[in-house]
């Protein structure tokens, strides 16, 4: 089983691609296969940057073949200004998985540190440190984005196990 985790964004969507392990049992359940971030200009007008993440993400969905693509939901907002593009990028991201007929799985911001680390108001730094060790990295993920999509992913995981 393949999960694509997305931490979405309109200048900057994280993603984090995991399979589960083809030997259960010895090792790793759940092994890293890709992270990174689908990045826009922020001096492209906005139906611009929300056609390039769409082209992204069909580029990751049919690269990665995903079996479920977990993403992180909006939790709260201080500026309309703000919330408003995250949400066109998560529609975005929405029609694509849906195209592609792709299980879908939702996750809030608490929710994935509480599944994660055990705790629902987790550090960053926490979080960072918790996916680097459970899928044995050398460093932790760059940028941001894609550390916290990696730990949508692993939440996605360990979710489906219990």
């Amino acid at each position: 089983m393949i999960i694509l985790g997305i931490d979405p964004g309109t200048a900057t969507t994280g993603y984090g691609v995991i399979q589960q392990s083809t030997t259960p049992g010895k090792g790793r359940p759940w092994k890293h296969i890709e992270n990174g971030c689908i990045l826009t200009s922020k001096t492209m007008a906005r139906e611009k940057r929300l056609w390039v993440l769409e082209k992204e993400m069909n580029k990751l969905l049919n690269l990665h073949k995903p079996d479920i693509v977990a993403v992180e939901t909006l939790f709260f907002f201080n500026n309309i200004k703000t919330a408003m593009p995250v949400s066109e990028a998560r529609g975005v991201i929405l029609l694509c998985i849906a195209k592609k007929n792709i299980q879908l799985k939702e996750f809030g911001p608490a929710q994935v540190k509480l599944i994660v680390t055990g705790y629902g108001r987790a550090e960053k730094k926490d979080m960072q440190e918790k996916v680097k060790s459970v899928f044995g990295l050398r460093e932790i993920p760059k940028p941001d984005d894609a550390a916290d999509a990696l730990s949508i992913a692993l939440a996605c995981a360990r979710a489906l196990e219990t």
